[in-house]
């Protein structure tokens, strides 16, 4: 590596220290602060270009990389002769085919003041969640405009995400002022446009400067083409701004545990990254949601013990007590602790191509914490370009909307305004584990607070004392002409005439009355299994042998049941008839509807049917009769077979 490099407009000099005391040096390098950041804009605004022009200019670049950056930039680079600074940043073919950056590039560089990492986003409307990604990280976002072109529609679109996910650094970068001449006018009048929307939309600051990332100009150093610019050059503004974590620390203490440590019989700590506050031994503490209190003993980390530890630190810390502690638990002081909920507002970006289902149970990761969550149907979308909020009944692919949210037991939070960690969650599709939401909690809703479970002095063990049984639920599910009701039908009179205490729900029957309002949209078939899954948990808590036959026809749905009730007690049933054989028998006549386009979203014609994977009861009904069937599936139950 060089040691300077010099260009038409800036000189910048590495620190005499390395030469003269190489030791003193990594002492200081090892210390220094690291300020993560994203730069993000249009399409063609010179983002890429920027991040090329920092590291080269902090010297990150080796020589045989420099050497490959000049051919390059003479076969596919967009700047004739010169050097294309983009090509040490836009690494994908499709990138450097196209001129334009598709996935988030993260690199690092570091200057004689400070470690960074910066994300370069790509502009395209299409890579949205690309760019959300990029941002849920940053300290401070680099928001380019080109001279040439003003505040446009991905601006706009990019700065509304970097607030809304909380980043309080803003630089506006004018970027291509060599293209005008570096005339302030240009530069005044797109800081001046740019400060209406910012306002608008709550930013209520930033720092704006004049720059080429082509030229060099106010990038390390002030340029003389820009002498009416009095404020700092970007390096200098990134050196110097504060970073999220010295603030953080000044919060209370909050330390998701990702895993309980645990080497041998005589250690037990509890790990993880502390996201706000410090922590030294002696300090009081709580560990929610169980609320149980203890002090700490030890920080631990590899390198020994430290008598404080501060946010942005990850530490395995002791207790003094024998007290109930997990993966997914949060340390706090014990005097401030978190809030704990089950239900929220929450603002959500949608990152998938398959749209948002509302009713679907997806996974809710939410720092170390992973619970079952459902979105109901968005209260509204927000259009970035106008910010008017929308009537919507789902979340598209880049969608931003708010919507209520509920998980299947209480999580430990704190508002995302207040901290990222503990208010920023992904959401997981159960089948394909793919994420397919970021977003943030809002606030608990207050229903959530004021709704608590009543104790009472009969429970499910003792009501299934007196019917002498052990609860249970048969799920019975497969195509519609299955044979699901007749099975079902004669399952229970074979344990009625075991005296065996059951109830069928069928699915016909439930929707002449608890679902009548309920109609064959994917979202309504989903609601009507909740229904179904809710009231078949009471039936088991009164120690009933509860049957249902739905179609029930997506997997994720059934699970959602599953996971409703203690291990063991959910039964599947999968009534496997292929769709001919069910087809042929049409009892009712519904596939003859949906073939002629009569009846839509029918299972099996228009609707897809998701079969069981690991069912515990598979019938085959071209090998078994139904009464077979009906012995087999009591047989299981009572445990005969």
């Amino acid at each position: 590596m060089t040691d300077t490099i010099e260009t038409a407009e800036a000189r910048y000099v590495t620190d005499s220290l390395i030469a003269e005391d190489i030791d003193a040096y990594l002492v200081q390098h090892e210390h220094k602060t690291m300020l993560r950041f994203i730069t993000c804009g249009s399409v063609d605004d010179g983002k890429s270009t920027l991040i090329g022009r920092l590291l080269y200019d902090s010297k990150m670049i080796f020589e045989d990389q420099l050497d490959a950056l000049t051919a390059d930039s003479k076969k596919v680079g967009t700047q004739g002769q010169e050097i294309d600074f983009a090509l040490l940043v836009d690494g994908l073919a499709a990138e450097r085919e196209q001129g334009i950056t598709i996935d988030v590039a993260y690199r690092f560089f570091n200057t004689e003041k400070r470690k960074f990492i910066v994300a370069d986003c790509p502009g395209h409307e299409q890579y949205t969640r690309n760019m959300v990604t990029g941002a849920s990280t940053a300290d401070l976002a680099v928001i380019l405009i080109d001279a040439r072109k003003g505040v446009l529609v991905q601006t706009r679109r990019h700065s509304y995400l970097c607030h809304l996910i909380g980043i309080k650094n803003i630089v506006l970068a004018v970027n291509k002022m060599d293209l005008v001449d570096y005339d302030q006018a240009v530069f005044d009048g797109i800081v001046k446009d740019y400060a209406e929307f910012a306002r608008s939309i709550g930013i209520e600051s930033f720092t704006a400067m004049p720059i080429s990332g082509f030229k060099g100009d106010n990038i390390t150093t002030a340029s003389a083409n820009t002498p009416w610019y009095k404020g700092p050059t970007l390096v200098e503004h990134l050196e110097t701004v504060e970073v999220l974590s010295s603030v953080d620390a000044d919060k209370p203490l909050r330390l998701p545990v990702q895993w309980v440590n645990r080497p041998n019989l005589d250690f037990r700590g509890f790990s993880g990254l502390i996201a706000t506050g410090s922590v030294k031994p002696g300090d009081k503490i709580r560990v929610l949601p169980s609320g149980k209190t203890s002090a700490i003993t030890r920080v631990v980390t590899y390198d020994g013990d430290l008598d404080e530890a501060v946010a942005g630190q990850s530490v395995t810390v002791c207790f003094e007590d024998e007290i109930d502690c997990s993966r997914g638990s949060v340390i706090s002081v014990a005097d401030n602790p978190p809030q704990t909920a089950d239900q929220f507002e929450s603002t959500i970006v949608w990152l998938a191509d398959e749209a948002l289902i509302p009713g679907r149970a997806y996974w809710l990761k939410l720092g170390t914490q992973q619970v079952s969550a459902t979105v109901a149907e968005p209260k509204y979308t927000v259009n970035v370009n106008t910010m008017e909020h929308m009537a919507a009944k789902t979340l598209d692919l880049n969608a931003i909307g708010v919507a209520e949210l509920t998980t299947d037991k209480q999580v430990v939070f704190e508002p995302y305004a207040d901290n990222r960690t503990l208010g920023g969650f992904i959401l997981i599709d159960k089948m394909t584990n793919a994420t397919v939401a970021a977003g943030m909690l809002n606030f608990s809703l207050r229903r959530s607070q004021n709704v608590h479970w009543q104790a009472v002095d009969i429970d499910r063990k003792q009501h299934a004392g007196l019917k002498n049984q052990k609860p249970a639920v048969l799920w019975f599910t497969g195509l519609s002409g299955s044979g699901k009701s007749t099975i079902a039908n004669m399952v229970e009179k074979k344990l009625h005439r075991m005296n065996r205490h059951t109830f069928l729900l069928d699915g016909d029957n439930v929707r002449h009355g608890l679902n009548k309002d309920l109609g064959f949209t994917e979202a309504d078939r989903i609601e009507n299994i909740r229904r179904v899954g809710e009231v078949s948990k009471l039936m088991t808590d009164a120690g009933l042998i509860v049957i249902t036959a739905f179609i029930s026809p997506f997997q994720a749905d059934r699970e959602m049941v599953r996971a409703m009730l203690p291990e063991g007690e959910f039964i599947e049933v999968f009534i496997d008839t292929p769709l001919k054989v069910a087809e042929a028998r049409d009892v009712k006549g519904l596939y003859k509807k949906a073939r002629s386009g009569e009846l839509k979203n029918f299972t099996g014609i228009d609707s897809p049917y998701e079969a069981p994977r690991n069912p515990e009861v598979r019938i085959d009904t071209t090998v078994i009769s139904p009464e077979e069937a009906a012995e087999l599936i009591v047989n299981t139950l009572l445990g005969d077979a």
